[in-house]
């Protein structure tokens, strides 16, 4: 669907530029748009590696390690419904460490092993669990401490600091990940809830069928 959407808009523009005469600006415009790609792009692997190598420190350091036991018990609050030792949450506590830094493009890799093995424990293959929405929730909207990929763009752009972003995008995060655990935790309680019964009238008549029960027991 999606490749569908960028080819019309791709086919709209070049049919605008065609009724309005500016073929050459689109032209230009298009490997204009290539050479920034590429630019970025190279700028984006450099602080990818980088923060990946202090990853990989920080693993074999232990730091990693420590991370993923301080948020073991708040993965197992927000993850009830999963075994305590199930691989799955493993990769859910993987990918929220990764997001933490900012490296989406580490998260995710983690966060499709989770869906995969969350898909596991799921007793019907076409409908999500809660779970699987929770995983969904966090990974859109997690918390971030050091935003790697918007200050490695700021920095391509020339931005005199790139990193002035680290509070607000630290603030506006906290903010989203509280809202998404709270739209979680009041989904499945409702998903949870036992379904209403219906009202039965004075007499015990139900008030669609008119039937009802006798003092003996009787359906009358």
């Amino acid at each position: 669907m999606v490749n569908w959407i960028w080819l019309f808009f791709i086919v709209i523009s070049v049919v605008v530029a065609a009724a309005t005469g500016k073929m050459d600006t689109v032209t230009q415009a298009a490997f204009d748009g290539a050479k920034s790609g590429v630019t970025v792009s190279f700028g984006l692997i450099s602080i990818m590696v980088f923060w990946l190598g202090m990853m990989r420190i920080a693993e074999d350091a232990g730091l990693l390690a420590k991370l993923a036991k301080a948020l073991r018990p708040i993965v197992r609050w927000l993850f009830p419904d999963v075994p305590k030792d199930h691989p799955a949450l493993g990769y859910i506590m993987s990918n929220l460490s990764a997001n933490l830094f900012g490296l989406g493009n580490a998260a995710t890799p983690m966060g499709i092993k989770a869906m995969q093995e969350l898909q596991k424990l799921n007793p019907d293959k076409e409908t999500a669990t809660p779970a699987m929405c929770t995983l969904l929730a966090l990974n859109t909207s997690s918390i971030t401490i050091v935003p790697t990929t918007l200050i490695a763009i700021r920095m391509n752009y020339g931005s005199a600091n790139p990193a002035e972003i680290i509070g607000t995008t630290l603030a506006a995060t906290f903010v989203a990940t509280a809202a998404a655990i709270l739209a979680d935790r009041w989904y499945r309680s409702r998903a949870q809830s036992p379904p209403a019964k219906p009202p039965v009238q004075q007499g015990g008549r139900h008030p669609n069928t008119g039937s009802g029960v006798t003092g003996g027991g009787e359906l009358v």
